[in-house]
């Protein structure tokens, strides 16, 4: 199934996180958070402003992003759990 976000909408999906720390301490699965970076999946085509133009999106499919611990609405796609957000949801993107 595939997946095509509508207006500034975008499809992400949680970045795992380490499951051990600096030191070697291993964290079990229950006491991890969830990440809080991810991968951009999908991108919608971007909102219309008051003029009814088109503003385009500032993340592209591939991006890293950072977003709230709560964002988005979770969504299971073949078997993927993947976020859908809006773009004012992301905090940033993540520079390599």
């Amino acid at each position: 199934m595939k997946l095509r976000p509508l207006a500034d909408r975008v499809i992400v999906k949680r970045l795992e996180n380490e499951t051990k720390t600096a030191s070697g301490i291993v964290i079990p699965d229950n006491a991890a958070e969830k990440p809080d970076q991810g991968e951009v999946m999908a991108v919608g085509p971007g909102k219309k402003n008051d003029q009814g133009e088109l503003i385009a999106m500032n993340v592209k499919v591939g991006d890293r992003v950072l977003f709230g611990k709560y964002s988005g609405q979770t969504v299971k796609v073949d078997g993927d759990e993947l976020l859908v957000m809006k773009e004012d949801d992301l905090f940033a993107v993540v520079e390599k």
